[in-house]
């Protein structure tokens, strides 16, 4: 799991901070160890009609934050990249405020194993309009083309700006850490194909919900699978060595990571556990897994 030291305090929460000509960002007031400074909500276009990507939190600073932001333009769309809850729970609220419709991801609530600090699903999420692959939404001289890219979850979008040639990636690619894979929604086979997915677009630079803008995204990609080939093998090795849990793999995988983090490090772990399983490399007893 690599992820970035957390930037020294105080972090620019409630800040409009202008990025390029069409863009512009609002963090949230929700940093942590799962989230980084927080989310960052993206506000694509100008006063004559915007979209905002990735609403938040439904955090009453925050959305006082973004309707400041908002000021007298049109909001033209509310979009969310998926529905874990550090990303869509403020978009009914903001849908309320502005009369804007929600269009984006399919709503998706499952129980979950994932170590969160609370719910990870929005189960509130109630879309006006789902976008597929490929479909648009668009205003003023702007036009977002949905991606879809599961994997994090099976509902998860990125939004591609055709303008500037941006993509807003939510928690699929991201600026300061490894994504968390984490079953049964999250699943590895569908997340290094997405991967492979953006691998060959060449869009220019990705604003992730969490973490700095990538300048170098094609890089990036490469090695984020990379990195997931590397810790396949090192799986095979260690279940080559011995039959072992997930609870014993993930000490010797993750040294350098602080054990407050090894319960996400764990999901990761099990869903590569399970896409060796899908393609019968591993097999497991119990809670204990070994060499096919």
């Amino acid at each position: 799991m690599r992820r970035m030291a957390m930037p020294p305090q105080p972090w620019p929460t409630g800040e409009v901070e202008r990025l390029e000509p069409l863009v512009r960002r609002v963090l949230a007031p929700n940093g942590s160890p799962f989230t980084y400074t927080g989310t960052q909500t993206y506000l694509v276009g100008g006063d004559a009609g915007l979209a905002v990507i990735d609403p938040g939190p439904a955090d009453s600073a925050h959305l006082d934050a973004l309707l400041h932001a908002i000021g007298a333009a049109e909001v033209v769309a509310i979009a969310c990249t998926h529905t874990h809850r550090d990303h869509s729970p403020a978009a009914a609220p903001l849908a309320k405020a502005t009369g804007a419709p929600v269009i984006g991801c399919a709503p998706l609530v499952l129980e979950s194993d994932e170590p969160r600090a609370d719910a990870p699903f929005d189960k509130d999420y109630a879309p006006d309009q789902v976008l597929a692959d490929g479909e648009q939404l668009s205003g003023p001289g702007w036009t977002l083309t949905a991606l879809a890219t599961p994997g994090h979850t099976s509902n998860h979008l990125c939004f591609a700006l055709e303008e500037s040639s941006a993509l807003f990636t939510g928690d699929h690619v991201m600026g300061w850490s490894t994504t968390v894979v984490s079953p049964p929604d999250g699943d590895m086979a569908a997340y290094m194909a997405s991967l492979t997915l953006l691998h060959e677009r060449d869009d220019r630079v990705y604003y992730p919900a969490h973490g700095p803008a990538v300048h170098n995204p094609r890089q990036l990609v490469r090695g984020m699978v990379g990195h997931r080939r590397q810790r396949e093998r090192q799986i095979l090795k260690l279940l080559g060595e011995r039959p072992q849990s997930i609870a014993e793999l993930v000490p010797q995988m993750y040294k350098g990571v602080d054990p407050r983090l090894w319960p996400a490090a764990g999901q990761s772990v099990k869903a590569h556990l399970l896409d060796l399983e899908r393609r019968a490399a591993v097999a497991r007893s119990g809670d204990v897994w070994t060499i096919r």
